[in-house]
């Protein structure tokens, strides 16, 4: 261990950093703060009249709910693109240094990896996701920062929208019951929000994405040193689950598995409890696209570049940060350029 770790450690030992138990109260969105005026906010929303659905009542059910559904928003023409530039990546890996995420046994040592390095047959497999394709695919750009999702993330957050990252499936994740944020973690922790977009019709058996109605409302899980997860931790992401599962359970929160088609879109809280179903038919398939959010004020530096500021992409009044380790691949899959 280097002096400086070893100095940082001594540190923390003599100051340890003070454990919260939930979100700091002083910058939640205003659509988590007690009583909040939905009906005031959406009457000065300059957006509230160009939506394709009532503001007010989406917010409503946020609100009591923890997510939201947007019907048939995106094109199949776009969500195509986007297939066709994962496919290429697929059949072209060799030649990229895209990032994805193994969770099989026999990569449980080393499970992130490039997508160069893994051969074919386990990319197109299941236990697969494909990291932060957006950077490389202006049509994965166009899908994250959708003008239907920045809209109503401007409304939760009141504030100008930060897409952070991406996750693409092409089957279900078959993952445990989580919470976002103890993992996806902004500057500012209580700002973040995910959506799940739909790349083709769901289908019984896929491994279908499940979640817990209004379980962004529970007591948030002690990892041992607070509500987020990291090397000091004393718990695991399997007693995140167990604790999950039991305190949804005991409070009768209605468990609902996620059945939309291609084109639609699920918005949720950061602290929605959620997860993937098992797989019981392997000829499913389960393609879908996730992003992470978060605002101007919860997220402004990269994390691959804590120090400099980024370089911004803005689409549709929102940013994307550009990501300093791979600028050569930054829009080189451009099957989206001409396509909404």
């Amino acid at each position: 261990m280097s002096i400086v770790n070893k100095a940082r450690q001594a540190y923390h030992k003599l100051f340890p950093a003070p454990v919260l138990k939930d979100f700091p109260k002083e910058n939640l969105p205003w659509i988590d703060q007690k009583n909040p005026d939905i009906e005031g906010f959406v009457k000065q929303f300059p957006k509230a009249l160009q939506l394709p659905y009532d503001l007010t009542e989406k917010l409503h059910f946020w609100k009591e709910n923890g997510y939201v559904i947007l019907e048939q928003v995106i094109s199949d023409d776009l969500i195509d693109a986007y297939l066709a530039d994962v496919q290429e990546l697929i059949e072209k890996h060799k030649e990229y240094d895209i990032t994805i995420r193994i969770d099989r046994p026999e990569y449980v040592k080393h499970p992130v990896m490039k997508v160069r390095d893994v051969p074919r047959e386990i990319i197109e497999g299941q236990y697969i996701k494909v990291m932060d394709f957006h950077n490389a695919s202006v049509a994965g750009k166009k899908l994250m920062l959708h003008k239907a999702i920045v809209s109503f993330l401007e409304a939760i957050f009141n504030e100008k929208v930060v897409a952070m990252q991406s996750l693409t499936f092409l089957y279900g994740s078959q993952q445990e019951t989580h919470q976002d944020f103890p993992y996806v973690v902004p500057q500012v922790p209580s700002h973040l929000a995910a959506a799940w977009i739909a790349l083709e019709d769901v289908k019984p058996g896929s491994g279908e994405l499940h979640y817990y109605v209004g379980s962004h409302k529970i007591q948030k899980f002690n990892w041992g040193n607070g509500i987020f997860f990291n090397a000091e931790s004393t718990k695991n992401p399997t007693d995140f689950g167990k604790y999950l599962s039991a305190e949804c359970e005991r409070l009768g929160l209605e468990k609902k598995t996620l059945l939309i088609k291609k084109g639609d879109v699920l918005i949720w809280h950061a602290a929605l409890a959620h997860g993937g179903e098992p797989i019981l038919d392997d000829n499913l398939t389960r393609k879908s696209y996730v992003c992470h959010y978060s605002s101007a004020l919860g997220y402004f530096r990269h994390r691959h570049d804590l120090v400099n500021e980024p370089i911004r992409i803005n689409m549709n009044g929102a940013d994307v940060f550009a990501d300093p380790k791979l600028t050569s691949y930054e829009d080189s899959f451009k099957r989206g350029v001409n396509i909404n």
